[in-house]
């Protein structure tokens, strides 16, 4: 390739919005390794650490389940071709993992259209990847307002989640029912069978238990490692005495709170370095349900004292507040205090549990469609149609397509392609 080409296809990628990261990749290495599908995981999206891009019969059926088995596929800084599966089917993908300083890295499943990948190309693909994580991760460190906002957001996307985990579940207790009333197996196969069911069920309870506690949380005393990591190039060479007392506290940050914790301490570090302090110290301390990040300095003008109004935007979305207590040739205590949780979390509509092509399939119900007629308009396969019906009768806590059809109506679900 070019390499200015190459340098404007970087470009490209590293301006994207954090929703086109994975379409834009997935552009961008498809011109030297063509590719059906792109899923990734990221550590660093608590609301939704899975994403998807391509072919739908693939993508419509990929799980966290399945990506963290490929995790273990992965060496940073590499493209791994494997066997495993995605998508419900064991297939040769092409797996691309980072390990960057700053956040807790990214995964990345390609499924190559054809068996001959070229070794230039799968180096070509590590090296991208590589440049975009880091990227990625340094943005995820220091989000926008407006993604700051999306916490309600969030609690929904967390009760999918775990309606999804419930229907998982229940297939499992439906499975152990149907061991255990079997006639065709005696009592010591269907303890056995039963016993493995409820074995491996526990598991994966326990695996999305922990994962979902990674990706949502991280200690307090390990969040402010990670901000005196981000400050020592800062303050390592200047004159200013800088102090950092740590919260001494393993309690869980919700990620949102701790990012925010971090940008905000910076900010007031970086001006209170701008009114000549000599002395500086930046504190984080946990009291009851809050976060209070306290910075004092010695400045001499205090007048110069007010958090900018870019630091009140990002602690206002999340219910935040300052305190500040300047006096004149003594200096400045500027306290942010962050409540730990969301303070409400909205009533789930029954539409806010399905994802946007089981609404597309619902849409197709609702106009009293077959299963063929809308495999035909949403070109996927008549057995994808079955699997998201299937999910949609359970989201939704109905019995058949018709109470399906009907709730839809109720709700005025606006018809897809009519």
């Amino acid at each position: 390739m070019d390499p200015l080409s190459v340098l404007g296809q970087v470009e490209y990628m590293l301006a994207a919005p954090r929703p086109e990261l994975l379409p834009r990749f997935s552009e961008t290495a498809a011109a030297v390794l063509p590719h059906r599908a792109a899923a990734m995981e990221t550590g660093d999206c608590s609301r939704l650490p899975v994403k998807v891009h391509g072919d739908p019969e693939i993508t419509g059926l990929v799980t966290s389940a399945e990506l963290r088995g490929l995790a273990a596929f992965g060496v940073p800084g590499q493209a791994v071709v494997a066997d495993g599966t995605l998508g419900g089917k064991r297939r040769k993908l092409v797996v691309l993992t980072s390990a960057p300083v700053i956040g807790k890295g990214a995964m990345i499943a390609l499924v190559p259209d054809g068996d001959d990948i070229e070794g230039g190309a799968l180096e070509f693909v590590a090296k991208l990847w590589d440049i975009v994580s880091v990227n990625a991760a340094q943005r995820a460190t220091d989000p926008e307002p407006a993604v700051l906002e999306s916490n309600i957001a969030a609690a929904t996307a967390r009760a999918r989640a775990i309606t999804d985990l419930g229907q998982t579940h229940a297939t499992t207790l439906a499975s152990l029912l149907s061991v255990l009333r079997s006639r065709r197996l005696d009592d010591a196969v269907a303890r056995r069978t039963a016993t493995d069911l409820a074995a491996a069920a526990l598991v994966e309870l326990r695996s999305t238990a922990d994962r979902d506690q990674e990706l949502s949380a991280e200690p307090a005393s390990s969040a402010f490692d990670t901000l005196a990591a981000q400050l020592d190039p800062l303050v390592r060479h200047n004159d200013v005495t800088v102090d950092l007392a740590g919260p001494g506290d393993e309690r869980p940050l919700p990620q949102d709170i701790a990012h925010t914790a971090r940008t905000v301490t910076r900010g007031l570090v970086l001006t209170a370095l701008e009114r000549e302090s000599t002395r500086v110290r930046a504190s984080w301390r946990l009291d009851g349900q809050t976060l209070r990040i306290t910075v004092r300095d010695d400045g001499q003008d205090v007048a110069d004292a007010v958090p900018a109004t870019g630091l009140t935007e990002r602690i206002t979305p999340l219910g935040g507040r300052w305190e500040i207590d300047a006096v004149p040739g003594w200096g400045a205590t500027i306290t942010a205090v962050l409540p730990l949780g969301v303070q409400e979390t909205p009533d789930l509509r029954p539409l806010d549990r399905l994802n946007p092509r089981e609404l597309e399939v619902l849409a197709g119900i609702a106009r009293g469609k077959r299963n063929r007629q809308i495999a035909e308009e949403l070109m996927l396969t008549e057995h994808t149609v079955k699997f998201h019906v299937r999910k949609i009768l359970g989201k939704l806590e109905v019995t058949s397509r018709g109470e399906a059809a009907i709730l839809a109506r109720e709700l005025r679900l606006e018809s897809v392609g009519a």
